[in-house]
């Protein structure tokens, strides 16, 4: 296959110079099982293990472990055995917070050019939970949109689309979709024109599987009924790179049963903004213009953000999971420095998110 039709270009090419030597090949990570990557590459398929070297980074940083989707270059040795020897930058990376005390992050996704937010218009669409994901779409440094599947369930679901369109930052496409009656395809397929990779987020029984084998046009990925409660069922259970015939790759992942936001420190490569202050854009606007820096958006005078919600221009609902989301981003931070601190103690040097190309 094409390497450019799996998004290859003049910038990842510059990045793989200093890897281009005897026995190496650039390629793209479509899976990961247990430390073996399966890369696609212009000769086929590869199946190749970690490097020592790559084991060492990824001790040191676990952000740098390969993810699905980046570039990467892979050697051949005289065994025909594979290793990937190096990471190419991320353009972008969809991360999320560990469990524990860690406080390291999980990249999920890499280099998506389009993150969707893929939320099930039937039963009962998740507005907070559009929201949530919304805030590590924008994080990744890629273009979000939110698609809205199961178009062909609800009696109308434009109604439904206008609503839950107040749940994104406005100029935020939104696309309700039907893998039954084919509507809203043809707008998806137009973000994944050759070179162009699509990465799609949501929870279990949102039908991502269901709109990759669409755009596929085959049964590429396992799906299954909801359960009886309407709740979705966790099908797949791997991320996986699927390049689709006429057009780019689309960048299926496993739903999010829980999804932390991740605070990712200045230097970090793929990390252009705030991703929940542009996931909130209007309240962020709003609270700029509170007659008090420090308003709590309570009971304060002169508050911008409380009259939006009295006046109707603003809900309850968003408000309270504006401060929700908020409050994790702090405890986030604290983790963060509460870390770089033991370091330091410990006679070390603050980590930083380096990648492989960085050291």
């Amino acid at each position: 296959m094409s390497l450019a039709s799996l998004g290859w270009d003049a910038q990842f090419a510059a990045s793989y110079a200093r890897f281009d030597r005897r026995g190496n090949r650039p390629g793209r990570i479509a899976r990961v099982d247990r430390g073996v990557c399966t890369v696609l590459t212009e000769t086929g398929t590869t199946r190749a293990s970690l490097a020592g070297r790559m084991l060492g980074i990824i001790a040191r940083d676990p952000l740098a472990m390969p993810s699905v989707g980046d570039w990467t270059a892979v050697r051949r040795w005289d065994d025909d055995r594979f290793t990937v020897e190096a990471v190419l930058p991320r353009r972008s990376a969809i991360v999320r917070s560990t469990a524990g005390k860690a406080a390291e992050g999980q990249a999920v996704a890499a280099n998506a050019d389009t993150v969707a937010v893929v939320e099930s218009l039937d039963p009962d669409p998740d507005a907070g939970r559009i929201e949530r994901l919304m805030a590590l779409a924008h994080e990744s440094g890629a273009e979000p949109i939110l698609v809205l599947t199961k178009a062909d369930a609800v009696a109308d679901p434009d109604l439904l689309a206008a609503d839950l369109a107040t749940a994104v930052p406005e100029g935020t496409a939104v696309i309700p979709v039907s893998a039954v009656t084919g509507r809203g395809i043809a707008r998806v397929r137009d973000y994944i024109a050759v070179g162009r990779t699509l990465a799609l987020i949501g929870a279990s029984g949102a039908g991502k599987s269901t709109l990759v084998n669409t755009l596929a046009g085959a049964e590429v990925m396992a799906t299954r009924r909801l359960r009886a409660d309407g709740r979705g069922r966790h099908t797949t259970s791997y991320r996986a790179l699927i390049p689709i015939p006429g057009g780019g790759v689309v960048l299926d992942t496993p739903g999010l049963r829980a999804v932390g936001l991740f605070d990712r420190r200045p230097g970090d490569a793929a990390s252009p903004a705030d991703g929940l202050a542009l996931a909130f854009g209007d309240l962020e606007e709003l609270a700029a213009a509170c007659r008090f820096g420090d308003c709590r958006h309570d009971t304060e005078p002169g508050c911008a953000v409380a009259e939006a919600v009295a006046n109707g221009l603003v809900t309850t609902r968003r408000l309270d999971n504006w401060r929700k989301l908020q409050r994790e981003q702090a405890f986030e931070r604290q983790r963060v420095e509460v870390r770089g601190r033991d370091g330091r103690r410990r006679g070390r040097r603050p980590k930083r998110n380096l990648h492989p190309w960085e050291r």
